[in-house]
């Protein structure tokens, strides 16, 4: 997946400029797809120049103007052409697995402290990650189809949390 398609589909849920953009990918798409705040400018700049998106520049009195993107119909064809195409199975690259096997000739206490501090960030995320779906879809089953996906999406990430917390659970299990 290109950067361009996490912005498209962000953009088809809603108009924003560059720095709202940045601030949705800091808030929720970041959670699985990152972009530093250059990166996306860059990019909105070519999808401009691809005709994926149009911007309206919006006068601040004494702010400096800002530009509001919002998707183009030949964007949202290039989205929809994107979404038929097949998702390539992502390589995990994980500095921590690679840790774990290095259990024999290591420090194993150090190692469960890492676990502990692991087993920490993935319980807050995945408190977050709740707190997000009972904000944002308080009933599930009233979903609709709109906000379907990033139903779904938000519920991977509960789910893989709970996986990672289990996982640690079993590492200091193991470790004891």
């Amino acid at each position: 997946m290109a950067l361009e398609h996490a912005i498209l589909v962000s953009l088809a849920e809603r108009s924003a400029s560059g720095y709202e953009l940045a601030r949705r990918f800091d808030a929720s798409i970041g959670h699985f797809w990152t972009a530093s705040h250059q990166q996306i400018y860059k990019v909105l700049g070519r999808m401009e120049t691809n005709a994926w998106v149009t911007a309206d520049v919006v006068v601040q009195g004494t702010r400096p103007d800002k530009k509001v993107y919002a998707i183009t119909a030949q964007g949202r064809e290039e989205l929809a052409a994107w979404t038929t195409q097949p998702a390539p199975l992502e390589q995990v690259r994980s500095a921590f697995a690679v840790k774990l096997r290095a259990l024999p000739f290591g420090d194993a206490a150090a190692i469960g402290d890492d676990v502990r501090s692991r087993r920490r960030a993935h319980v807050e995320r995945l408190e977050y990650y709740r707190a997000s779906a009972t904000r944002f879809y308080p009933d599930p089953e009233a979903i609709g189809d709109d906000q379907l996906g990033g139903w779904l999406v938000l519920r991977g990430g509960i789910i893989s949390e709970e996986a990672a917390i289990a996982w640690c659970d079993e590492i200091l299990q193991r470790l004891r």
